[in-house]
Parts: C-alpha cells; structure tokens; sequence
C-alpha cells in the first residue's frame, strides 16, 4: 500500500498498522518511505518513547481524551519537539476536546496541522458547546474566553444525568446510575 501511495504525495500515512508495535512502524518506515503518524490510541508519553528513540515518525497524534488531559499531553508534545517530529491532536470528541486542543495546539512550537473530524460538524457536538468553532478560509481562531474557552450548553446540561455527592453519600454509591 505504501508504493500505491507515493504518487500522491500524502501529508503522511496514519496508523498504517496498530500502534502497540513501534518497531513494526521502523519497519513500515524503512520499505515505504512515506511520513508516518500515530498516536490516539497511545495513553502516556511512555507509549510514545519508542516512537522517539527510534524516531518512526514524523507526526504524533495525541488524543486530549486519551492521554489523561492537557498536561499530559504538553509533555508529550514537547518530548516530540525534541525528535522534530510534528504534533496533530487527534480530536473527535465534540466542542469541549476541540477548544482543548486548540489552546494546546497554540503553545507547542511543533504544530503541523488541526484535526476536523467528521464529529465536529454533527448537529449533537454543534449544540453541546454553548460556542462552536469552526475553521474559516482554512485557519481556526484560538478561544479567548477564560479556561479553555468552552463550556457545555444550557440544553445539554439540562439532558446530563446528575449525581449529588456530599459527606453523607456512602461510597457504596458513587458508582450507582440512579
């Protein structure tokens, strides 16, 4: 598939196999030839080590969601700066992981490019931020609203199911879907 490939001149080849055998993407890279990229479904910047050290591939693909959040993630990123490999925050889920990602993606000096993923342009992800952003003539504008920039919608926290925990809420419950 890699030769098939070529002509197009591809940005880069995703997860051209599962990412839990880095040394099967050296390979992958070495017959190919082609940029490589992975990364959504690597939990910690320990996933990733391998991929560095033997520097596999050209673009990582953290997931905000997977990686535990912001923090985790930024390390990531900076590990990945450190090898000139290129950042694309794998993003598909929904208003509040985008602004996420946009802000991450405003600080690290190593961002190639903002995952749109098909998702985004539902209607449920559209109304479950109270802002949507959206590329315009191909560049998305950073949110400059306090946090992250996002928060939930009236309408889907009205639909959320919600769960009270105070002192006098026996452990035994937390866990309860009542």
């Amino acid at each position: 598939l890699g030769e098939a490939l070529k002509p197009y001149r591809i940005m880069y080849y995703e997860e051209p196999t599962m990412p839990g055998n880095p040394s099967l993407y050296k390979h992958i890279k070495q017959i190919s030839g082609l940029p490589l990229a992975t990364g959504e479904r690597s939990y910690t910047r320990w996933d990733f080590r391998q991929f560095f050290e033997e520097r596999t591939l050209d673009i990582i693909q953290p997931d905000l969601c997977n990686t535990g959040g912001i923090t985790e993630t930024k390390k990531i990123c900076d590990m990945a700066q450190v090898y000139d490999m290129g950042v694309q925050i794998h993003v598909c889920g929904g208003p509040i992981a985008t602004a996420a990602a946009l802000q991450v993606e405003a600080v690290i000096p190593n961002f190639t490019i903002h995952e749109e993923h098909n998702a985004n342009l539902l209607t449920k992800f559209k109304e479950a931020g109270k802002y949507y952003y959206a590329p315009e003539n191909g560049y998305y504008m950073v949110p400059e609203l306090p946090g992250i920039g996002q928060e939930l919608s009236e309408s889907e926290m009205a639909k959320s199911r919600k769960v009270v925990i105070d002192a006098s809420t026996p452990a035994s419950n937390f866990g309860d879907s009542k």
